[in-house]
């Protein structure tokens, strides 16, 4: 028999579906099979597939899986024989204790930890292989998420055109395998393969609910910085346009202004941070999130963000990266803000050095604000 207790990453969660994740080298015949021959027990009362489970829950499994060892099998069924009124989390904690197992929490070790592996863990091949998860960098950590600088030119999730195990999310995973988490680090939103910058990580299952749920209903305020062709008229402005995605063998693009079913809502807040000859530094805040959608409203107002190889300036991207070294889309995610649980919370990320270099090769215009 096998016993689990429903922690905050499965609370809220179809039955059949729990059992799929938390014993995903098992086929969906198994599943099928243990509840149809009334197998599972919740609580001591036979389950159903599509019934919801809460955090504290007991779900009981009548079959012994291939992919569950037997030492875990019986220590699960071991722990339902102490007395009762005992806390089941507590007492498996402190039976792998008293065996000189080291539980897992579930929770972020320390920063200094972030991505340092224990040499004699690894094997000849990890020794060999670029593990990317060395090289994320941390803004914040907490017990509940983590925040980190997503580097321009990695990939925020798996996807065409990336190569197994290079993406921000696979470093996450990796990095949350070794530390012995019980879920898996997930990202709440992405950013484009070229933008650099802030993204948030969640490290449980109700955490990742919370901040989808934050982001699709605008509770999280995202900023970047962008350097843009020209200088704007206006020290500060909103570009409010429709935009539409539209396929093709070269990739994916946004048009600016369509209408019709596909269209989809956009709103692009900016203030001149500072004018320069040719160019100006923006601040920019979203109001919504759509794929591009920076880049494509400001090459719609005659204003392409440098290094975009997509909707800018060719001509004048070749000039900049010859002149001023800029390889890269000028784009970069410097602020986040959000509530969570009653705090206000505000995390900023200045601009990497290979931007702050171009920026430092600029010449301001002297020009007063209204603030």
């Amino acid at each position: 028999m096998i016993t689990r207790v429903i922690d905050r990453n499965f609370a809220n969660m179809r039955l059949d579906r729990f059992l799929r994740k938390a014993f995903p080298d098992e086929s969906l015949s198994v599943f099928f099979a243990v509840i149809r021959k009334k197998k599972v027990r919740v609580n001591g009362v036979v389950g159903k597939a599509n019934q919801m489970l809460q955090e504290g829950d007991t779900v009981c499994i009548y079959e012994n899986f291939k992919s569950v060892d037997a030492d875990s099998q019986n220590f699960q069924q071991d722990s339902l024989s102490r007395p009762k009124g005992g806390n089941p989390v507590l007492d498996s904690v402190a039976t792998l204790q008293a065996n000189g197992s080291k539980p897992s929490t579930g929770f972020a070790k320390a920063k200094s930890t972030w991505g340092k592996t224990d040499e004699k863990l690894k094997t000849r091949d990890e020794r060999n292989a670029s593990w990317g998860a060395k090289e994320i960098d941390i803004v914040i950590q907490t017990e509940d998420y983590v925040v980190v600088n997503k580097p321009s030119g990695l990939a925020s999730q798996p996807g065409s055109g990336t190569r197994p195990g290079e993406s921000l999310v696979e470093y996450l995973w990796e990095w949350g395998r070794r530390e012995g988490l019980d879920f898996k680090p997930t990202i709440a939103h992405r950013l484009d393969q070229e933008t650099s910058g802030m993204i948030i990580a969640a490290l449980h299952g109700d955490t990742l609910r919370d901040f989808t749920r934050m982001i699709r209903e605008h509770e999280v305020d995202k900023f970047y910085y962008a350097l843009v062709k020209g200088n704007l008229k206006k020290d500060k402005g909103t570009i409010d346009e429709t935009l539409t995605r539209t396929d093709a063998a070269k990739g994916s693009k946004m048009k600016v202004g369509e209408t019709g079913k596909d269209a989809q809502k956009a709103i692009t807040h900016y203030r001149v941070k500072q004018h320069y000859e040719g160019y100006d530094l923006v601040k920019i805040k979203l109001e919504t999130g759509r794929m591009h959608q920076i880049r494509a409203h400001f090459a719609s107002i005659g204003h392409p963000l440098l290094g975009d190889t997509r909707y800018g300036d060719f001509a004048l991207n070749r000039e900049v990266k010859k002149q001023l070294g800029l390889h890269r889309l000028f784009l970069h995610s410097c602020r986040l803000e959000f509530v969570w649980h009653g705090d206000k919370i505000v995390l900023d990320s200045p601009l990497p050095k290979e931007l702050q270099s171009v920026v430092d090769q600029l010449k301001p215009i002297r020009h007063e604000f209204n603030r």
